[in-house]
């Protein structure tokens, strides 16, 4: 299992449309990362940044999330989430969620 941790801004005008798409989650997206291995899945608020925490439990990380970004639902998704978003400055080519560097960790 490996941890991961992300960060992306959210547009301080969208917050509310942002927490609102997130209480209702459509299933066939939930049913998706689910598929790509991913368990654990958290989103946290603070001011205007978001935190995503997920566990991911298998063997080829990069084919799942090929797997989930092919998934039309899950584009549709994406196309309504985005918008409320604005990746860091120092995001990595091709990153929209910033990945972050673990420092600390106990059981």
């Amino acid at each position: 299992m490996q941890r991961y941790g992300m960060v992306i801004k959210v547009k301080p005008e969208k917050i509310e449309e942002y927490k609102k798409l997130h209480a209702s989650v459509w299933p066939d997206v939930l049913k998706m990362i689910n598929e790509c291995n991913i368990r654990n899945y958290s989103i946290y608020l603070k001011d205007d940044y978001l935190f995503s925490y997920f566990e991911y439990t298998g063997t080829d990380f990069e084919a799942d999330m090929e797997k989930m970004a092919a998934d039309p639902v899950t584009q549709k998704w994406w196309s309504v989430c985005k918008p409320c978003q604005s990746p860091l400055e120092s995001c990595n080519e091709g990153e929209w969620w910033a990945n972050m560097e673990e420092v600390f960790h106990q059981d």
